[in-house]
């Protein structure tokens, strides 16, 4: 799999979708907030790592995925709960890369600048999330060369469009 970009999706995302993430999104920072103030901000924190704009993103890609096929005149309600997998696995990747961010913050905060601390752990968190997902594609490659179950269910996925 190649990594790409492609702004097609900034054409097909609606004004209120784009809303409904940021709703989400300051609802969650506010409850937080509110649990930090009442029971401090350890516990606030756990709150914080709530997939705050997951939830509506996973959604939206599985619409979009769906109704891209439907256009073409395709099922494509398959590719779209496939496509909302694969970007749920695509958070779970980065949330290790988070925890990893978490982890440098809480132990290097108390002794050092909190700007070379941020930006070393924000480093830390591209590098491992990266090799996170480098790793899972090597290991797909790998599986892919000896399965042939592998082989038969990309020859189902072409079919199904």
């Amino acid at each position: 799999m190649k990594v790409e970009v492609h702004t097609d999706g900034l054409r097909r995302t609606k004004w209120h979708e784009c809303a409904l993430r940021f709703f989400l999104g300051g609802a969650i920072t506010v409850i937080a907030g509110l649990i930090a103030k009442k029971f401090g901000p350890a516990m606030g924190g756990l709150f914080l790592a709530f997939p705050a704009i997951f939830p509506a993103s996973a959604t939206l890609v599985e619409k979009h995925e769906r109704e891209k096929k439907e256009e073409k005149g395709l099922q494509g309600v398959e590719r779209g709960k496939q496509a909302a997998a694969q970007d749920a696995m695509g958070a779970a990747m980065g949330s290790l890369g988070l925890l990893i961010f978490a982890v440098l913050v809480w132990l290097l905060l108390p002794a050092h600048k909190a700007v070379w601390v941020l930006i070393g752990a924000g480093i830390a968190w591209l590098m491992a999330s990266c090799g996170i997902w480098a790793l899972r594609q090597s290991r797909r490659r790998l599986k892919d060369l000896f399965t042939t179950e592998a082989r038969r269910s990309r020859r189902r996925m072409k079919l199904e469009g």
